[in-house]
């Protein structure tokens, strides 16, 4: 019942279809001023259905130069270990790594994989494409939205989101379930949590010591969002600007990035891309707790307008949208895919 009234007193944690409501009526809107439903694929012409539905993120990252993301390979549905093993070790791609579906969704199926026999596990149970990765060696994530008009040479960022992971620290006397009940947004991951660890939840950690329970930074997975906008700095804008002119017709979306300091980031150092993502992306830094609905409304009604604004923008100059039976279709099978990664 303290979790209910929890979630019930926290936005965040509302499904996003109800968080959302107003937002579809905007959508609406523009949808009949272009007389498109689905004119969302025009904001990124590079990226299948412009990155909102069914893109793979193995395709994304064949557009980013290799320096930026960490070492990838795809692995088709049902390939042998003998295979996948081969092809971690072409890649030189060590454990413990990263597995998530291709064609993921909200941070379903990604799993930190630290031995051949979780990897047969893991490779044993997916009924779709997965990408392994190597495990990012940097300790902070942010997000980072970024837009740039078609007519423009340079871009802006429009927001930017810090990550706090789900870490509990031990104090010598309690199990590490006892830690996370502490803490309700940590208790609402705990069913995936015993689903994942275990005995090992059982375990008592020395005083003092952290244990990152989920090594990503995925707000569904447990993570806590914070609002960093102020972070925007000229220097940085500059950074991801770079990033950005090296990605082909690539508009409108966000980076969700590993780094080491923010000194560091500006300049363009010891930074990773986690994800790209596309026409699907939310400005997550209204998830920060300190954030009202309404906030949140505003910001989602300002960045879809910025794709509808830039999907504009592409269709003039003769990028399509993309026909009812092509969209409807491609949305089927999005909820097909949907359905395999919740289900895994």
């Amino acid at each position: 019942m303290k979790l209910f009234i929890h979630k019930i007193c926290h936005w965040e944690y509302w499904p996003f279809q109800i968080v959302y409501i107003p937002i579809y009526f905007l959508w609406a809107f523009y949808a009949w001023r272009v007389k498109s439903v689905f004119f969302f694929n025009a904001s990124n012409p590079t990226i299948k259905n412009g990155g909102f539905i069914m893109n793979s993120k193995k395709a994304i990252y064949d557009m980013i130069p290799q320096k930026y993301y960490p070492k990838t390979v795809l692995i088709k549905e049902k390939t042998g270990l003998l295979a996948i093993t081969k092809a971690i070790e072409e890649k030189a791609i060590q454990f413990p790594l990263i597995a998530k579906p291709d064609i993921g969704l909200r941070g379903s199926g990604v799993k930190k994989i630290k031995s051949v026999g979780e990897l047969k596990k893991y490779a044993d149970h997916a009924n779709f494409d997965f990408l392994l990765q190597d495990l990012i060696p940097f300790k902070n994530e942010i997000g980072i939205f970024y837009v740039r008009h078609p007519n423009e040479k340079k871009g802006r960022i429009t927001g930017i989101v810090a990550k706090e992971f789900l870490i509990v620290i031990g104090n010598g006397v309690d199990t590490i379930e006892k830690l996370i009940n502490e803490i309700p947004r940590y208790k609402l991951q705990l069913s995936a949590l015993q689903k994942e660890y275990g005995n090992k939840l059982e375990q008592i950690l020395p005083e003092g010591q952290p244990f990152n329970l989920v090594p990503f930074g995925n707000h569904a997975r447990g993570a806590k969002f914070l609002d960093v906008s102020h972070w925007i700095t000229p220097k940085l804008t500059e950074t991801i600007n770079t990033v950005c002119s090296q990605i082909p017709e690539f508009y409108y979306g966000r980076f969700d990035i590993m780094y080491n300091t923010l000194e560091e980031l500006e300049r363009g150092e010891n930074f990773l891309i986690v994800e790209l993502n596309g026409a699907v992306s939310e400005p997550t830094h209204i998830y920060d707790p300190k954030h009202s609905l309404w906030f949140a409304w505003k910001e989602l009604a300002r960045h879809i307008t910025y794709m509808y604004e830039i999907s504009v923008a592409n269709n003039q100059k003769g990028v399509a949208y993309l026909t009812p039976k092509v969209g409807i279709n491609q949305y089927r099978l999005h909820l097909v895919q949907r359905n395999k990664i919740v289900n895994f």
